[in-house]
């Protein structure tokens, strides 16, 4: 995931560089962009449509492309965008890369990309007609606009049960039912989520292990969201308008209920032996949830114990779910 400037919350600003290690060393596994920052001037359409391609040649056709425009005050402000432009730079960007990707010749000509002629995109991505395209979205409006491109969804659920990220799949898929026409060439339906995984041999090591990051992920990443808020406090939020709620819960000290015991009643994270993450990963299933994306150290878990995880993972979860 492309963040910037996130002290502990993120180390990586620059993924792209290791989506390529990534593809040197791996023949099978998908490599999915969690996400491009697409507004201006995180990143340029044209630059991501060839930074794509490149990545899909290297990697023999393994790219899924997901897409974002960043929810964090430290980022907007850090790098001057507007953060009442991001949702139209971002659905405006789509349609740039995609045309880019698709056409021998690509003249950018919106509202805030233009290329003043027509230009040769190299190189072009070996998926045909291009990869599969997701966006990447915590608010509830957030999930019907990703539909309504007609794109695959990635939904931040990180302390959610899965039965409230169910209720955003709805949102989601009622978006869908509105679009008549793709951005990308092609309809992707299917729908993913991020959360918090730690599998160990037994429930009580799994507990113990994962008890301080699963408190610590939660809680940081809604003081991030909330920061846009205070940002903008006083004005208009646009877009931004779900970031007020977890501004008013981190000022009234709800956050500091998001405890690991909370997180676990609640299926908020998957935890335990392999049986009980098997259990909570078919409620995922169970609300529509189509790819569940693992955060398997989401602050300080132990290198061993990520491995450990893994491991455990492979062997006794993914199988219930083939």
């Amino acid at each position: 995931m492309e963040h910037h400037f996130l002290e502990e919350f993120s180390h990586c600003s620059n993924p792209e560089v290791l989506y390529g290690a990534v593809a040197a060393r791996t023949k099978n596994i998908r490599i999915g962009y969690g996400v491009r920052l697409l507004p201006s001037p995180y990143n340029h359409p044209i630059r991501t449509a060839e930074s794509v391609a490149v990545l899909d040649l290297l990697s023999d056709g393994r790219v899924d492309f997901g897409t974002g425009r960043s929810s964090s005050r430290a980022e907007l402000e850090g790098f001057d965008v507007d953060p009442h432009a991001t949702r139209e730079q971002w659905k405006e960007a789509l349609g740039h890369i995609v045309r880019a990707w698709t056409e021998e010749y690509y003249q950018a000509d919106g509202k805030f990309w233009r290329m003043g002629g027509p230009r040769r995109v190299q190189p072009k991505p070996l998926q045909q007609p291009h990869p599969p395209i997701f966006g990447a979205t915590s608010s509830p409006d957030g999930h019907e606009e990703v539909g309504k491109q007609g794109i695959g969804l990635c939904s931040f659920t990180v302390g959610l049960a899965p039965e409230e990220l169910g209720k955003n799949l709805a949102r989601y898929r009622a978006g869908l039912a509105q679009c008549a026409q793709p951005v990308g060439k092609f309809l992707n339906d299917t729908a993913a989520t991020f959360t918090m995984v730690h599998c160990a041999p037994t429930k009580e090591e799994a507990y113990a292990v994962a008890k301080e990051s699963f408190e610590w992920y939660p809680a940081t990443g809604a003081r991030i969201v909330a920061s846009v808020a205070e940002w903008l406090e006083g004005g208009d939020l646009g877009t931004y308008q779900y970031a007020a709620e977890p501004l008013k819960h981190d000022r009234e000290g709800a956050l500091e209920h998001l405890t690991f015991d909370y997180i676990h009643s609640v299926g908020a994270g998957v935890v335990g032996d392999p049986d009980e993450c098997i259990e909570t990963c078919k409620r995922y299933e169970a609300v529509g949830c189509d790819l569940l994306l693992c955060l398997v150290n989401p602050y300080n878990i132990p290198h061993d114990k990520v491995m450990q995880s893994i491991e455990l993972l492979g062997k006794y979860v993914i199988p219930e779910f083939r």
